[in-house]
């Protein structure tokens, strides 16, 4: 088989234009998908042809597989890359694109449908020889047999849905008559949010890392890893902060949870690019929390350590291509953090925020990596996720890669709406952070000395408005071509 000529990128925003970049690269040519919100998206000018996709609901469109099957036969694409969230995970999507006879750019449904079950997840990896947390074996029946199962394997406990992710459908227990409380939260808002009230319980680690081991699978028979992320730097379950290598991850730890992580990838006959999710206790145990079988949001840390273009696997992968190396050929080199920059407002309680952009900078220089789908005079909406870029840094060390990454954040940009970048920035110059002392409940821990200091006086806010109004590209903006000029501009 030879690589595909022309693929379909079925999402948006960052993500849509990072696979493009890769597309290019490949000499294949891009299709975006739009709803009308992202008329105006960098995706939509990068990419080769665009088509817009209607739905009730902006991200209703993106979830549209009938309209995304027209848009490839519309257009020639022969192949789909899902990015990650909508239809990444839906194996009712793949399977639609393959009786179409369009190749779906990531694993197969069975594996898709396997790792998408919590609770099967679960007990496939354990007859794989993969850790897991003690708890029960399947969905409880009701909220006494949830108590009895928390009560023999001791509390705390966490109640699960089986369905879904994201931080919905969790709650921690630490007695009988918390058990109760949680059971019943949990179930309701799984089936809110998942359709399925599926619920099971297994013990809760007090202070846990979060660290995770990417996969690749060819279909000549080929698994293999490229080491772990640390994404212990949460909120509400969200990742914030990831890095590669783990500070916590010495070499032996290391290969025995790539060895568990590509055990499992056979067990369930992975193709493509995935990533299995574990627990890290204190004591050094881990214990399986998932598989994510798409394109990780935070896989920009593996490829500036490995030098490896996943995207780039994916592709030739789904085409039948050989992986063309062997787990000894991968190389981890330096360190990678990545930061995720939300439009949010992180001194308010990290509300949702909106708002035209009027100026964007992205910092540039040497380790330095930004993926962002944003541009000047675009309206940053509530309709979609928060999350308008990742500024990503490499160094030879751990040490390096963090002042690089607090650099780039002071030296990010964009006016016209209210973001987090300050809060990263105070998050990498924690004391415990430097040290790597780092748990799920950090940022709830030291929530008090990541508070925003005073704000400033009226001089200072003067000194910025004067600053944007001395840009060289000021006037520029303002007397902009269509789209941009319609858009409006931003004014202090």
């Amino acid at each position: 088989m030879s690589l595909p000529e022309k693929v379909l990128v079925a999402n948006r925003g960052e993500i849509a234009v990072r696979i493009m970049r890769t597309l290019r690269r490949l000499g294949i040519a891009s299709v975006a998908v739009y709803h009308a919100e992202d008329a105006c998206g960098r995706a939509v000018r990068e990419a080769d042809e665009a088509v817009e996709l209607f739905g009730d609901t902006p991200v209703g469109a993106y979830l549209d597989i009938e309209g995304i099957v027209a848009a490839c036969h519309a257009t020639g694409a022969t192949a789909v890359h899902p990015g990650f969230g909508f239809l990444s995970e839906n194996a009712a999507f793949a399977e639609a694109l393959a009786a179409a006879e369009i190749t779906f750019i990531g694993p197969p449904p069975s594996a898709m449908r396997a790792m998408g079950d919590k609770i099967e997840s679960k007990r496939l990896a354990a007859a794989a020889g993969v850790p897991t947390l003690p708890g029960s074996p399947d969905a409880v029946a009701d909220v006494e047999e949830a108590v009895a199962i928390a009560t023999e394997i001791g509390f705390p406990v966490l109640l699960k849905a089986s369905a879904g992710g994201g931080g919905k459908g969790m709650r921690i227990a630490v007695d009988a008559d918390d058990c109760r409380e949680a059971f019943d939260r949990a179930s309701a808002e799984a089936k809110a949010s998942f359709g399925d009230g599926r619920v099971f319980v297994e013990r809760f680690i007090t202070k846990p890392r979060h660290v995770e081991v990417q996969v690749l699978a060819d279909t000549h028979g080929t698994v293999l890893h490229l080491g772990e992320r640390e994404c212990s730097i949460q909120r509400r379950y969200q990742k914030v902060i990831e890095e590669s290598p783990s500070p916590a991850i010495d070499a032996e730890t290391r290969a025995a949870m790539g060895a568990t992580a590509v055990a499992l990838a056979r067990a369930v006959d992975y193709v493509s690019a995935g990533t299995v999710e574990m627990i890290l206790d204190e004591d050094g145990s881990f214990y399986f929390l998932e598989m994510n079988t798409r394109l990780q949001v935070e896989h920009p840390v593996t490829e500036l350590v490995t030098g490896i273009d996943i995207v780039a696997e994916q592709v030739r992968i789904a085409a039948g291509e050989p992986l063309g190396y062997g787990q000894d050929d991968v190389r981890m080199s330096g360190h990678a953090i990545e930061c995720r920059v939300y439009a949010e407002d992180a001194d308010a309680g990290f509300i949702p925020a909106t708002g035209r952009l009027g100026l964007v900078r992205f910092p540039a220089g040497e380790g330095i990596r930004v993926d962002h789908g944003v541009v000047e005079g675009q309206e940053i909406s509530a309709s979609f996720d928060p999350m308008i870029a990742k500024i990503a840094a490499h160094g030879a060390t751990r040490e390096e890669a963090i002042a690089r990454s607090r650099d780039a954040l002071c030296r990010t940009v964009l006016l016209g709406t209210v973001t987090n970048t300050a809060y990263l920035e105070r998050v990498l110059g924690h004391p415990d952070f430097i040290s790597g002392d780092t748990h799920t409940g950090f940022l709830e821990q030291h929530a008090d000395a990541l508070a925003p200091p005073p704000p400033p006086d009226d001089v200072e806010r003067c000194l910025v408005a004067a600053a944007a109004l001395a840009s060289p590209r000021f006037d520029e903006r303002l007397a902009a071509p269509e789209p941009l000029a319609s858009m409006g501009a931003w004014r202090p």
